[in-house]
């Protein structure tokens, strides 16, 4: 019988294939793809998903060495800089691993620990994760949508 950690974890890798399965047909002209008159650009998307595996890894997990700058959160908006397609592939193998890695350390006590975040308040690290899951899910989709008919 496989542990809640283990479960989690393999939710989580089947869920990010959803993401991870575009990355081998993405080109480096498809970074700056949009879909008018929505902001954000593929490229910026793959980067704010790394950015945000890192941060759910320092704020939900409590791992304060990840050292993260979330560039795609701090500037709330796509700044068109995320034009470099192997540092954005180089970047979310990053935030894989470190999340990765993070969650395979969890214990079984550790999933009904709370955590607080400004971002959805107080929940345990089970309810919470089903947030980095939803997440990298929605913005996978926005991605096929803007690469199938963005310019």
């Amino acid at each position: 019988m496989k542990s809640k950690t283990q479960l989690f974890l393999d939710m989580w890798e089947e869920a990010r294939t959803r993401f991870t399965n575009q990355l081998s047909n993405i080109t480096q002209g498809d970074l700056s793809k949009k879909l008018l008159p929505a902001p954000n650009s593929i490229g910026f998307l793959i980067r704010h998903i790394g950015d945000v595996e890192l941060l759910f890894a320092k704020n939900v997990f409590g791992v304060r060495e990840v050292k993260v700058i979330a560039k795609t959160v701090i500037a709330q908006k796509d700044t068109g800089e995320w034009t470099n397609l192997a540092e954005l592939l180089e970047y979310v193998e990053y935030s894989y691993q470190t999340l990765r890695s993070v969650i395979e350390k969890q214990q079984e006590e550790d999933w009904e620990a709370t955590v607080t975040t400004k971002e959805f308040g107080t929940r345990t690290k089970a309810e919470a994760f089903g947030r980095i899951v939803s997440h990298t899910i929605h913005h996978s989709g926005q991605m096929v949508i803007i690469k199938k008919y963005g310019a």
